[in-house]
């Protein structure tokens, strides 16, 4: 049991943690922190927090666990003012999508107490944004990745581990370093094609008529740009490099196909197709027999 938890962003990520501990019996208060006094209010209304603070200080006083689920962009911000009030008994962690560049920054803000700090990323979401998209059974069968520091103590790591399995999580663990790549080749790059693809056909001047036609195909590709602009122009700067690494290899990639395509090769084409077919069936009944099948994933 979680005495108290302190939420900064109490959307669909931050939301869905502190209904889940809720539903769990896991916490006896929650505490919401966040920029827009309304969205914190919407988040009491809902039952999602106990407490709207606009005080970090009081926030943090007697808090076991500190979740960061705002913007990966916010969170020197966040980590600046939680410092000079998080005591020794305090475990902060986080549920960006990029782990470099906040360990990074971390290391920088927090100083000593970056014992303190264990990264985080749940493999979960939707494209719905704010608290009312918050659910209990979001991370049901999903994967948390911590990536922990050397510094970090077994004591905490487990803590933050056992908060997300009660919320019905499975944990893994990866270095920050690997966590960014990989994450970059099938999380980032997918969700940055969906948004390109997206803006190429609304730009196109007869896009009224584009859009009219598209219909379950398109809808499948680019369900993923319906996600928070914000959040991937922060994932897109922050692991800028693993990110121009899985762009170089796709744009690669297309060359091939455009130079098949050009040429008539088709065997060669169909070679291709049966592959990723073949790949993509594996990896469908992998995570069928894996995980409960819930909505789909926005891999925020």
């Amino acid at each position: 049991m979680l005495k108290k938890i302190v939420i900064f962003g109490v959307g669909l990520i931050g939301g869905s943690f502190a209904r889940a501990l809720r539903q769990a019996g896991a916490v006896e208060q929650i505490v919401g922190v966040g920029r827009t006094a309304k969205v914190l209010e919407r988040a009491k209304e809902l039952g999602i927090i106990d407490v709207a603070s606009t005080s970090v200080e009081e926030a943090l006083r007697g808090a076991d666990l500190v979740l960061l689920a705002a913007p990966v962009a916010q969170t020197e911000v966040i980590l600046k003012s939680i410092k000079p009030y998080l005591q020794a008994g305090t475990v902060v962690t986080d549920a960006g999508s990029i782990k470099g560049e906040v360990v990074t920054t971390a290391r920088a803000v927090l100083g000593d107490k970056i014992t303190q700090f264990v990264p985080g990323h749940p493999i979960a979401g939707l494209e719905a944004n704010g608290p009312e998209a918050a659910i209990p059974d979001l991370y049901v069968g999903k994967k948390v990745v911590l990536t922990p520091l050397a510094e970090n103590s077994a004591a905490d790591v487990a803590l933050v581990a056992q908060a997300w399995q009660q919320c019905g999580a499975i944990i893994h663990q990866l270095t920050p370093e690997n966590h960014d790549a990989v994450f970059a080749a099938v999380s980032h790059l997918p969700h940055l094609l969906a948004f390109a693809l997206v803006d190429d056909i609304a730009n196109k001047p007869h896009a009224d008529l584009l859009f009219q036609y598209a219909a379950s195909g398109f809808r499948d590709f680019t369900r993923i740009a319906g996600s928070s602009p914000e959040m991937w122009r922060d994932i897109s700067l922050s692991n800028q490099g693993a990110i121009l690494t899985e762009l170089d290899a796709y744009i690669a990639q297309l060359t091939r196909f455009r130079a098949q395509l050009a040429a008539g090769d088709g065997l060669a084409m169909q070679a291709m197709f049966a592959n990723a077919q073949q790949a993509r069936q594996n990896w469908q009944r992998s995570i069928e027999t894996a995980e409960p099948q819930h909505q789909p994933d926005g891999d925020k």
